[in-house]
């Protein structure tokens, strides 16, 4: 139980940020925080499952969708990161100053 109030309580401060940010590397913190608490929501329940008997296929898919949200997650980061770079290149820093992408 405690452990879905601090995923709950992580994802929240994610969202806040999100929607109260604007420069763009708070904004990609924050989406990483809020990727981070679903993370940890998906392994706990995979850790009850295996705790409370339940078949080890349904533990372990639980396990499988951790995985795939951290290889995600890195993905996610290594393309924010470099449209930061290329935004910070063009002097445009803040969400407000960016209008449109093009090629």
């Amino acid at each position: 139980m405690s452990l879905l109030l601090l995923t709950s309580a992580l994802f929240c401060l994610g969202l806040y940020g999100v929607l109260t940010r604007h420069d763009l590397v708070a904004l990609l913190a924050s989406v990483e925080v809020m990727l981070g608490a679903g993370t940890i929501q998906l392994a706990a329940f995979s850790t009850t499952l295996i705790a409370t008997g339940t078949s080890a296929a349904s533990a372990a898919s639980g396990q499988g969708y951790t995985l795939a949200i951290l290889v995600l997650a890195a993905a996610e980061a290594a393309i924010g990161l470099a449209l930061l770079v290329v935004l910070v290149r063009s002097g445009r820093t803040r969400t407000d100053q960016i209008e449109e992408v093009r090629g």
